[in-house]
């Protein structure tokens, strides 16, 4: 039994949408979340910075004795989890567009990517588009402003709502039948895509998948916390910038434990 934490770190608070798949396939495990907000978005920054970024975060977590890093960032990990892996001896799991699923299940083949420049533009996102997504048409469309947006708590404003339709209508136009989110922010817009896009349309992120993939990774390094444990599970949040607007995403997610917010 291994009751050390699973700890989380995101440009921000969009993370947290991971780290609610994470909580809900795995609801005995710990956790520690970081949002760095005050240096959101990351993905405008060059890698450099990114890079920068990520190791503060990742020291800080490993401060906190974390056992396992979820980066929750897609531009975090086309940048920097290489670069981690290498530097750090604890088990990393990172964040990719799910093109791949889109691509096999897709029957117009036509598929449609939002995502932040960082992520559209890294090498890791053009290989595995080039890998699986060769014979259908990818329309992407860099989500600028969509992150800012967020992490001011403007998820319901008409100027997030009108930023949305009008990165979306041109790939409904070209007859889409995923929409492959690219930034962990964006699935708190779930609510306000389903809306617009037709029917037909599925959205697809990567929460769930990298929910498992942490709890195949915590077996497979024997560190996961014992499911006979009568001790609940604990949760901390901290955030650099708004406890406030933090407080408002956590009204958003379902949280199985017991959860403490904190600045750092």
């Amino acid at each position: 039994m291994d009751r050390r934490p699973i700890g989380f770190f995101d440009s921000g608070l969009g993370g947290l949408s991971v780290w609610e798949e994470v909580n809900k396939l795995l609801p005995h495990e710990s956790t520690i979340y970081l949002a760095d907000s005050r240096n959101a978005p990351y993905g405008v920054r060059s890698k450099e910075e990114i890079v920068e970024l990520s190791l503060k975060n990742t020291e800080k977590l490993i401060d906190f004795d974390c056992k396992l890093i979820v980066v929750a960032c897609n531009t975090a990990t086309t940048s920097a989890i290489e670069i981690l892996r290498d530097r750090f001896d604890i088990p990393f799991v990172g964040i990719e567009p799910a093109i791949k699923s889109a691509a096999f299940l897709s029957q117009s083949r036509r598929v449609g990517v939002l995502a932040t420049k960082g992520t559209l533009v890294s090498d890791l996102f053009l290989k595995t588009k080039d890998a699986y997504a060769k014979n259908i048409q990818t329309i992407t469309q860099e989500g600028t402003g969509l992150v800012e947006l967020i992490e001011h708590g403007k998820l319901n404003d008409k100027q997030t709502k009108d930023l949305i339709e009008h990165y979306v209508q041109p790939m409904i136009n070209e007859g889409i039948d995923y929409l492959v989110l690219g930034c962990t922010h964006y699935p708190f817009l779930k609510p306000y895509l389903k809306n617009i896009l037709p029917s037909a349309v599925e959205v697809l992120d990567s929460g769930e998948a990298i929910a498992k993939r942490v709890h195949q990774l915590l077996n497979l390094s024997e560190i996961s916390a014992s499911l006979s444990d009568k001790k609940k599970s604990s949760h901390k949040f901290y955030t650099n910038k708004s406890a406030l607007i933090m407080q408002e995403f956590m009204d958003l997610v379902s949280i199985k434990g017991d959860a403490h917010f904190d600045l750092f």
